[in-house]
C-alpha cells in the first residue's frame, strides 16, 4: 500500500473514531511529533537507550497497569 493510501485510510480510520480520550491521544501524539524539530542523531538515540536501561536497572519504570492508569490523565 502506497503512502498516499495510507492516509486516506488513517484519515477514514479517524473520522470513525467516538471515543474522544482514544481521539485525544492521537491527537497528543502527533502534536508531539510535529513539535520535534530535529529528529534525533545517532548519539541522542544512543544516550536515550543509555538512559532508559539506567533508569530500568534502578527501578524507576511503571507496570503496564500504572501506564494505563496515568494515560487515563493525558
Amino acid at each position: 500500500m502506497d503512502l498516499k493510501s495510507r492516509k486516506l485510510n488513517l484519515i477514514e480510520y479517524l473520522l470513525h473514531v467516538t471515543d474522544e480520550s482514544i481521539f485525544n491521544k492521537i491527537e497528543s501524539f502527533i502534536k508531539s511529533d510535529v513539535d520535534t524539530e530535529d529528529p534525533f542523531n545517532q548519539e541522542e538515540m544512543i544516550a536515550r537507550a543509555q538512559k532508559a536501561n539506567e533508569d530500568y536497572e534502578a527501578g524507576r519504570v511503571l507496570t503496564t497497569e500504572e501506564l494505563e492508569e496515568e494515560m487515563k490523565s493525558w
